[in-house]
């Protein structure tokens, strides 16, 4: 099964990333499409989906960095997290539970994330 990309462009998708994330886990990758690092980094979360522990209703959120450099910062803003790129937040309950970058990201430890809670 391919990754279910769906492309996070407008800053109004913020609050409603925050309200479904009170119903079931949701992700955000911040990508920079002219990055080796964060290329890799996708390429590897895209490897890892189709056996991931997560929740069959985890949404997952693709950010162009490049594209919309100001959401980037609004989503930094909004959940309380440092901005990093490549970076995959976990959105539970309204709140960054997990957040990872570089090549730390791993879809299992988000898995992790949500057993534990």
């Amino acid at each position: 099964m391919a990754t279910p990309w769906l492309p996070l462009t407008q800053s109004d998708q913020l609050q409603d990333i925050a309200q479904a994330s009170h119903e079931h886990p949701v992700l955000i990758f911040k990508h920079s499409t002219t990055c080796s690092i964060s290329a890799a980094a996708k390429a590897k979360l895209e490897r890892q989906w189709p056996d991931n522990s997560l929740p069959a209703d985890t949404q997952i959120y693709y950010l162009d960095l490049l594209r919309y450099r100001p959401l980037s910062a609004q989503v930094a803003e909004t959940f309380g997290v440092r901005h990093e790129s490549p970076q995959l937040l976990l959105i539970q309950d309204g709140a960054c539970t997990y957040n990872a970058s570089h090549m730390g990201i791993r879809l299992s430890e988000a898995g992790e994330t949500l057993a534990a809670k």
